[in-house]
């Protein structure tokens, strides 16, 4: 009996953490992440967006680029996000901004639409099987720790970064 108890409590306390977070939650989460690394990408002179701190890294349009195709992948395949594939490597700064807020905004759209009900249900990922929520956290996760590096290529060209944007 004790047993069967101490499931029922872990059964309860792992639903319940699951409930707090909601896609709304993560709705305003992203649409702060948004600008935020659009402000970051705005304060870069597209003159210097071929950048790259060592020869190993991405130039800053390269880490634009890459958040995006992972933004894209990641609402496409876990939440059906309407997203047209459009070629936009060799776009000025303003198209590929206008593309990476479009991105956005498909991806929020695709969650928004997305019970949080079905946020414990489990995903096929190259790294197994992960929850939706997973997925969630990871395109966050993803955004911020390239918009960290575009952080740096800024302070590296003497250009102060936007302040910080939270919740």
């Amino acid at each position: 009996m004790k047993n069967l108890f101490s499931i029922i409590f872990i059964l309860t306390i792992t639903t319940l953490s699951a409930q707090d977070f909601s896609v709304a939650t993560f709705s305003e989460k992203w649409e702060n992440s948004k600008s935020y690394l659009l402000q970051i990408a705005q304060s870069m002179p597209e003159e210097k967006y071929d950048y790259k701190p060592t020869e190993r890294e991405m130039s800053f349009k390269e880490q634009l680029l890459h958040i995006q195709q992972n933004m894209n992948w990641l609402g496409k395949t876990y939440f059906e996000a309407d997203i047209k594939d459009e070629k936009v490597e060799n776009s000025n700064k303003e198209a590929l901004l206008k593309s990476i807020s479009t991105s956005f905004d498909a991806v929020k759209n695709a969650v928004i639409k997305t019970p949080d009900s079905t946020l414990v249900d489990k995903v096929d990922f190259f790294a197994g099987k992960k929850t939706k929520l997973q997925i969630l956290n990871l395109l966050q996760d993803h955004v911020t720790h390239h918009r960290g590096q575009l952080i740096v290529y800024l302070n590296l060209n003497n250009i102060k970064p936007p302040k910080y944007v939270g919740w």
